[in-house]
Order: C-alpha cells, then structure tokens, then sequence
C-alpha cells in the first residue's frame, strides 16, 4: 500500500524543477550543494527538496548526515554564510527534507568552483550559473547601506543603447561592445549604472548568457523620446 504523501509536498514536487526549486536524490558533496544554496539566495530565494529524484518520485533521506552537510555548507562553503530553515516530512518510513533559501539581502554570495574558485552563482530556471561582473557590482550597489543615489547624465553611448533597445528586444554584452567600440570597463560601468537605476534591466537566456533590455519603469519612453536622433 502506497504512503500517503501530505498535500502541500505532493503540490510541492508536481509543480517540477525550476527558478524557485531543485531536487535532490541526496547530498553527498559540500561544494556542490553550496553552489546551489549560494544561487538561491543571489537570485530570488528558493527550495531544495532532499530525498527527492529528478523525476519527482520520492526516495527518502538516505542518512541524517545530509542535515549537517547542508548546514556546513551553509556556514563554511559559502561566503558570506547562508541564512535557511527546514522542516523534515515524514512519509511511511521515508522522510524528506525540505530546505528553504530565502533571498539574501546580503548579495553577492560565493561558493567555490570545481577549480576551488570563489564565484557567485545565479539561478536560471532549473539551472546554477556563474554570475556575470556587471551583476556583481549591481548586487554590490543595491545591498550596499551606505551607497548614494546614481545620478548619470547621459552621454552619447547611453544614448546609443537606449535608442538601440528601444528598438530591439535585448543585447548581449559582447555585441554592445563590437557595434559600439567602446572599452569593455567602459561598457560594464554605464551597464551597472542603467541597471541600478533601473532604466535598463539584466536577465539571461537558457544557457546563462546575460541579455539587456529596457526595463519596464514608467519613465523611459519620455528619456528616450528626449534623446535627439544621430
């Protein structure tokens, strides 16, 4: 006779893997698991759901040593540390862990790589990757208590990518570089700036290339109507 499985973990897994959750056969790996804990909490928060396989079927915490593993992970694998809290379902003989990442406030946080590198690591969709400069000094500016408001007056390269967007869905950041010309320190500056002010927002395809696009804020059809034509 099968296990009754408690309503709100049978919602929970059939809503599959994604940008809020991940599934995990078991923990067996510090850095592997912190690189996951470090996505969630850059991105917008998530789940990990221990116990569970790829395909949603349960199998159950293989050992209590798992708990422990997320919590090293969380403390000493990830920089600065991960804030989480859990709940344990019991299912028949089975139980599994239920992880919760909320979105840190502290951004940028950094697991090591397979090299033993320190990076920060994204979520997109079902998948962790490495963070890009640009949103790094984005996270830096907006988690930054002390920071005073960016005030930019807009010059002839600003002006070029907001008529270019205004116009095209996105651009990647090598392509702004080639068409532009312009020194990719110098690119990656004026991209912090119209993301932390909100002008131009930062998101990434299914294979975690950055894309820039407009952002939605009311406000930006004015600017770019005001930017004379070349």
């Amino acid at each position: 006779m099968a296990e009754k499985i408690p309503k709100y973990l049978k919602d929970l897994i059939a809503e599959k893997e994604g940008l809020h959750l991940d599934f995990k056969f078991e923990v067996s790996d510090y850095s592997k698991i912190a690189r996951s804990l470090v996505a969630f909490a850059n991105t917008d928060g998530g789940k990990l759901l221990i116990g569970v396989k790829d395909n949603g079927r349960i199998a159950g915490v293989r050992s209590e040593e798992e708990l422990y593993m997320i919590q090293g992970a969380a403390k000493l694998y990830c920089r600065p540390a991960i804030d989480y809290y859990f709940t344990t379902w019991q299912i028949g003989k089975k139980s599994v862990l239920e992880v919760t990442i909320p979105k840190s406030k502290k951004r940028p946080h950094y697991a090591k790589d397979d090299q033993g590198r320190w990076r920060a690591y994204i979520r997109v969709n079902d998948k962790n990757f490495v963070a890009n400069t640009v949103m790094i000094r984005v996270w830096k500016n907006l988690e930054n208590p002390n920071r005073q408001p960016i005030s930019i007056q807009f010059k002839r390269k600003e002006d070029f990518l907001l008529k270019f967007l205004s116009s095209h869905e996105y651009i990647t950041f090598s392509k702004l570089r080639s068409i532009t010309g312009l020194d990719s320190r110098v690119v990656e500056d004026m991209l912090v700036d119209l993301i932390t002010i909100n002008v131009v927002e930062i998101s990434f395809d299914e294979q975690g290339t950055a894309i820039y696009r407009l952002s939605n804020t009311s406000g930006i059809d004015k600017i770019i109507n005001e930017i004379p034509d070349s």
